[in-house]
Parts: C-alpha cells; structure tokens; sequence
C-alpha cells in the first residue's frame, strides 16, 4: 500500500500549496453523498498525506449535530485500519461543523466567521453535496459571506450533477453561476473522469504509436461505451425516476467517455487544450431522434434468486404508478467531422441487467481478403475495461493448436492488478478532488462542454417526456436489455457473435 502510494504522490504533476492553510467545507454534511463518498475521500486523502499539512474540514447543515454525531454515521464508510486507528482520531480532530438553514444569508455570515477564526487567510474549497433545488440560493449565499479576500488565497466551488435536466435548466444554472465565478473559480465534477481506465485513454491513444494510424473511420466499425448494473433501484426509483436513466448516466458519464475517445489530439495536456478538443467533438454531433434510441424498463423475474429480483421497476413503492421512465437505454451517435463520420458511437447503460461491468470496446472493421474459412474470422476489438477490476485487452486472431492450420480468437491482455501488484488505485472521487487543491480542471466539465452535451439529448428528452411520448419496451431483469437494442447496433454497423467471453488468467 504504502509503495502505491509513493507512486501517486510521485504522478502529482503539481503539488498542493503545502504550507499554506486550507479549509474544506462540506456543505449537506448530513445527507449520504457526504458519508458514503465525501467524508470517506477526505479521509483516505489525509492519511495517505496528499493534502497540504494545514487543512481543516468544516461541515454544515440544516441539522443540530456535532462532530461527533457526523463521525458516527460516517464510521461504517471510512474504512479505517488498525494500524490508523490514532490517526483516525486526528483526523476528526481538525474536523468542525456548523448549523444553518441554506437560503438564510445570516448562516453563511455565521459560517464565514468561523472560517476566519479557524485560519483568517486560508484557502477555501466549497463541495456541495446538495440537491439541485439550492444550488441557486446556496451559491449566491456563498459569494455574498463566505469568499476569502485575502490575497494569494482562492475560493473554489464543487457542483456534483446533474447540471440541470435539459438545455433550458442547464443555460440557467450556468448564467447564474456565470454571474457568481469566474471559470477557474467552478468544478463541475462528473466521478467517471477520475476512474483509472478513463483517464487512461489519453495515454492509451496519444501515447502508442500504433494507434495513430487506425483510429478512424477506414478501419474502426464501431465504438460501444457500456454501463451495467446487475440490481435495480432498490427502494431509490423515486429519485431515479425524476431522472432516468438518460439524466443518471448516459448525457454524463457515457458521453465524456466518448469524448475521450473521439477527440483530436491536444497541443498539449493542459486542461483547457484537452477540454478544447472535447468541445469540438460534441458539436459534430447530431441531436438524437427517436429513431436513434432503444428504451428499456427491466420486470421482475417469477424465477429470480433474490426477492430484488422478482420485482419489476414499477413495483418499487416510490416509483409512480404507470411509469414510463426508461432504466435501460442504447443510443447511437454520430460525430460528423472527417475521421468518423458514419462510424456509430454506441452509448448503453441499464439497471437490473446480467452483469456490472463499464467498458470502451472499439471494433475494427473485417479483414478485407479473407482466406480462411467462412466464420472463422471475427473482427479485432481493442477493450478498456474500467470496472470490475481495471484491464485492458485487445481480442485477435491466432493459430489453433495442433497440425491444421485454423483461426481462433484470443488476447493480449494487461489487468492491472497484476501487473501493477500492489499499487494503490486511487478512488475517482480522491484523484477528482485533489485536483481542486491543486487548482487542475482536466478532468472537470467546463461550461460550453455541458451546453453541447445538452443540445445532444434535449429534443429526444421532450419527446420521450411529452405525453404522447414512447412506452419503454420491457425487459427482464437479469438479462442483456431489449433484444431491440441489439437489434439496432446491428443495423448501425457493429457486429455481435456472443462466441467469444474474455477471462482473466489473473485473479481480479
């Protein structure tokens, strides 16, 4: 572990303002973004010594707790080890908290005081782990009371999604906090741009030579970008229904991925040079149209092992009676510039399907000339996994054992856990918000980014919304999603045998 760690620290392009004082305010300090992802992050942080020496953590919200009380619910996620017991009780030490209603001008006044007293010219990082409905008045209540003015100390604000729920809410949100902060004052932060295998991507196409020359629209077929989860809404589909699945995965995490892999390469790896090139290959894309989409809603399974299972999307008590809300969707996009027009992007993401599993898999086109066998052959397909367990493996073609002379499918295969054995994978939310210390905005959505992500998804999502609007196709839980979906990424170009299953030789 403790070698990971020195690997990581050694990757820091810059370092935090060591001696210079911080405070980290977590603000909705008692809801369970803040103790299953924020308190646990700030936490391994700390202990790994990534953060500068003299940080302190404040809480707040509208609840009467004490830090004591945010230690009790935060303990079962903190993961704590024996040997960091007393270190633990250090951390909590430099923790505080402090009560107040989040649209009352007079507790962000409250709040600032106690900022000046813990550090008068500390550096300020604002995290809100909020519901969207206060962004507004908790943002303006945050400019008004609580920026440092003390020079050579910055205030940094960190908004989680969703960033609105169409282009109009979106345009909104942005103007107003436009009118707030500057650009480098905001992190819009999405947790999948810190994931390993996602920020692998830039090293993987701009850092290999034999990439270079195949990564376009003469030899690549398709790109499909998956997320999957094997359970449903598990007593949550009141909130997801808000949403859906489009909102909760598809418009953000999916659609970053495949900026990443669409985008040209970069002058260099400032963050604005990279972010630059993301923009331009979300305004070669088309708005989706129906015709572009398949939606899915999963039912429960009569035959289910568990009692999750057996029950459908509609037969979660908080979900609405009738709903409509997909939680499966397969999308196929197209970027319109030379080196991928007519090349399908592939975006899909559902609940309750067969497996859990994220991925980028890139498909070459057939070996033009074949001379073996008919079916013999599949298609090249380039894979970089990013859950469960980092991997990334190229599927091809090789001689079958033994005195005849056949094809079969194998791999070059790189799981990091085995080649990287005993390196400490920093958690997306760690490497994201040690970048806010740092004052790096890679890997961070900048604001003309979010409005061509929305002018993307927007008409599909009134029409899918209106009231004459289409009824998702229902699924079964546990399987693959609407044979549908399959039936569409076919049509678009991408070719599915189901013959081939990769297996790490390594345990994951």
């Amino acid at each position: 572990m403790q070698k990971g760690v020195q690997i990581l620290k050694a990757g820091l392009k810059d370092e935090p303002e060591e001696h210079k004082p911080h405070v980290f305010v977590v603000l909705g300090a008692s809801g369970d973004l803040a103790k299953k992802k924020i308190y646990p992050t700030l936490w391994r942080l700390y202990i790994d010594g990534l953060l500068p020496e003299n940080t302190k953590f404040i809480g707040y919200a509208r609840s009467k707790l004490t830090v004591d009380d945010i230690k009790e619910k935060c303990s079962p996620f903190l993961k704590v080890q024996d040997s960091e017991k007393d270190k633990v009780e250090e951390f909590w030490k430099v923790n505080s908290y402090v009560a107040g209603l989040y649209d009352k001008q007079a507790d962000f006044k409250n709040l600032d005081t106690h900022l000046t007293t813990l550090s008068a010219n500390a550096s300020r990082l604002f995290y809100l782990a909020l519901p969207p409905s206060v962004y507004d008045t908790v943002t303006s209540n945050i400019k008004s009371s609580c920026m440092t003015k003390v020079a050579g100390c910055w205030t940094r604000v960190i908004i989680e999604k969703p960033f609105g729920k169409d282009l109009d809410s979106s345009e909104k949100l942005s103007k107003h906090l436009a009118k707030l902060f500057t650009e480098d004052q905001l992190y819009r932060i999405d947790h999948y741009l810190g994931k390993e295998m996602v920020q692998n991507l830039l090293c993987m196409r701009f850092g290999n030579r034999i990439f270079g020359p195949v990564w376009n629209r003469d030899n690549i077929a398709a790109v499909v970008i998956t997320f999957k989860e094997p359970f449903g809404t598990q007593g949550r589909g009141g909130y997801f229904d808000e949403f859906g699945i489009i909102r909760d995965v598809m418009q953000n995490h999916l659609l970053q991925i495949m900026c990443l892999t669409a985008m040209e390469k970069p002058v260099s790896m400032a963050a604005e040079d990279i972010r630059d090139e993301k923009v331009k290959v979300l305004k070669a894309v088309t708005a989706l149209t129906l015709d572009d989409v398949v939606l899915g809603q999963y039912q429960g399974d009569p035959d289910g092992k568990t009692e999750d299972s057996k029950k459908g999307y509609r037969d979660d008590p908080t979900v609405p009676k009738g709903s409509k809300t997909a939680t499966y969707a397969l999308a196929c996009l197209n970027v319109a510039n030379e080196r991928w027009d007519g090349v399908p992007f592939i975006l899909k993401c559902g609940k309750a399907t067969n497996e859990r599993k994220a991925e980028v898999r890139i498909q070459f086109k057939d070996v033009p000339g074949n001379i073996f066998p008919d079916g013999q052959l599949k298609r090249n397909e380039l894979v970089m996994r990013v859950q469960p367990g980092e991997a990334v493996y190229c599927k091809m073609m090789t001689k079958v054992p033994g005195m005849a002379i056949g094809a079969e499918e194998t791999e070059l295969d790189l799981t990091y856990n085995h080649r990287y054995e005993g390196v400490k994978m920093p958690d997306a939310y760690e490497r994201l918000i040690l970048d806010v210390f740092l004052g790096s905005q890679m890997h961070f959505v900048r604001t003309d980014e979010l409005r061509e992500a929305w002018r993307i998804f927007t008409p599909l999502l009134h029409t899918v919304e209106s009231a004459g609007g289409p009824t998702p196709i229902a699924y079964k839980y546990g399987t693959r999603g609407p044979k549908e979906a399959d039936d569409l990424a076919r049509k678009r170009g991408l070719l599915y045998t189901g013959t081939y299953q990769w297996k790490s030789l390594n345990k994951l």
